[in-house]
């Protein structure tokens, strides 16, 4: 009878061991995955300020990159937010007010020829309607054009892996591990209680 009761007491300890040792490692699982992703919001954050001050955003970019790619739940944005979801505008913006002030500063230059050019062309015309129609045609086709930036240079998406070995992946690995554990000592400490019970 004693021998029952110390099978069912080992059996009732192993039990409390693999479940405080599955509800821990959920805990730790929990605590990793909201620290992956809060490490990911901070360095998206970071890349966005570095992006609107105009600092090296290709650093800060790698650095958002590599964090992502070697760890699970860090993803930036929803499925259903902005697509994608790190843009960077500064850039882009940037960019574009460069090419147009390069445009602009040609075709300011290209002034003075164009003036020229109109007065030699009718040297006895008005300088009304008619010169401005011609400057603004010499310029038309002697001018610079402003070349479309693609956005899409400036636009990313990184995926997470769905398990990466940092806190989060190996507590979750543990915790599976232990809450299988957990029931097969669930299913052995029945099996042992109505084995007990039986043999009184």
């Amino acid at each position: 009878m004693a021998k029952h009761k110390h099978l069912e007491k080992n059996a009732l300890l192993r039990l409390a061991v693999f479940g405080v040792a599955t509800v821990v490692f959920v805990a730790l699982s929990i605590f990793g995955l909201i620290r992956n992703s809060q490490g990911a919001v901070e360095r998206y954050d970071a890349l966005k300020a570095v992006d609107e001050s105009g600092g090296d955003v290709e650093s800060a970019l790698n650095d958002l990159r590599t964090y992502i790619y070697s760890h699970m739940n860090t993803r930036i944005g929803s499925e259903l937010g902005l697509r994608p979801p790190i843009q960077l505008s500064g850039t882009y913006e940037r960019l574009v007010e460069a090419e147009r002030e390069r445009v602009s500063k040609i075709n300011s230059a290209l002034e003075p020829k164009a003036i020229t050019y109109c007065e030699a062309r009718k040297p006895d015309g008005f300088s009304g309607r008619y010169r401005l129609d011609c400057i603004e045609e010499y310029k038309d086709e002697n001018g610079a054009k402003e070349q479309p930036i693609e956005d899409d240079f400036y636009k990313f998406d990184f995926a997470p892996p769905r398990w990466s070995p940092d806190l989060a992946g190996f507590s979750i690995l543990i915790a599976v591990i232990s809450g299988i554990a957990f029931l097969v000592q669930l299913i052995l400490y029945f099996r042992v209680r109505h084995a007990v019970h039986y043999s009184n």
